[in-house]
């Protein structure tokens, strides 16, 4: 549950801003908004003629002479009368804040614990790591690995990865080479790979698992890795872990919408990074 001070700024009697601030429940609601009111207008050092509260508070007028005393200016702080409608306008936006932001939050918090459920996970996942391999024809093989942390994309976090000395087109051996870089930065704690994964999702099937999984061995790491096995449409059909079982994550919408963006993005970023490499070469080779 979340709570939320809104502050509703009229002038002349037309709304010109709103300001939002989530907060964790309080146990006394008259005394948090008495301790936000004095927090929001003092660290700002301004306040405006009139402040009208959902409560009245009981060093209101000690509050008004402390402002005057601050900011040199006189501050009213009357009793709700005529102007209820704003304070009741001032809940209702409060209201409805917290309401989208808790259930953002536990929509997010939902799919990660069904997929934790589906995939035998102790714990949700906090930081999930997904790869994809993007080439032409054999040439200009690049990686891609993007984050999503608490199920939300962390772009700082993506990396792009070059496929060095491998002239044909492998999936496989560019997938080796490519984790072994990045975990071997890991347990080297590189700068920008010292973040520990707590699920690796490869975009292929049960063959791009082992693989992950020879890197994970090799490394001495326990990590899960799965793979995000298409359908013949290009569609997330299932994850399939290194020995052949498939998890079906259509039966939850949440966890099928969720799969299938990583795995839209991961091979969105490889595919534009392979693209970057091609101008590259082209405007090298236009220039020669």
């Amino acid at each position: 549950a979340r709570a939320c001070f809104a502050v509703l700024h009229y002038v002349s009697g037309s709304l010109l801003d709103k300001e939002y601030e989530i907060l964790s429940p309080a146990d006394d609601p008259q005394e948090a908004v008495s301790a936000l009111v004095k927090q929001f207008y003092l660290a700002r050092g301004t306040a405006p003629k009139v402040i009208l509260t959902p409560f009245e508070l009981e060093d209101a007028e000690l509050f008004s002479t402390l402002l005057q005393q601050e900011l040199n200016k006189k501050v009213r702080m009357p009793q709700r009368g005529d102007n209820v409608r704003l304070v009741e306008l001032a809940h209702k936006n409060a209201r409805e804040e917290a309401e989208r932001i808790t259930t953002r939050a536990e929509r997010r918090t939902g799919t990660l614990g069904a997929l934790a459920d589906m995939l035998h996970l102790p714990d949700i996942p906090h930081r999930m790591e997904a790869y994809d391999i993007s080439n032409l024809a054999g040439t200009d093989i690049v990686a891609s690995m993007v984050v999503f942390q608490d199920g939300r994309p962390l772009k700082s976090a993506y990396k792009r990865f070059r496929v060095e000395g491998l002239t044909d087109q492998d999936d496989y051996a560019s997938m080796h080479q490519v984790l072994l870089r990045r975990l071997t930065h890991y347990v080297q704690q590189d700068a920008g790979f010292s973040e520990h994964p707590d699920v690796l999702l490869i975009d292929g099937g049960v063959e791009h698992t082992k693989v992950a999984e020879d890197v994970l061995q090799t490394l001495g790491l326990d990590i899960p890795a799965y793979g995000m096995v298409k359908d013949d449409h290009h569609r997330t059909r299932a994850i399939v872990d290194s020995e052949g079982r498939e998890i079906a994550i259509n039966m939850n919408r949440g966890t099928f919408t969720f799969i299938t963006a990583i795995q839209d993005e991961t091979h969105r970023f490889a595919n534009a990074y392979r693209k970057q490499q091609m101008h590259q070469k082209s405007y090298a080779s236009t220039l020669t």
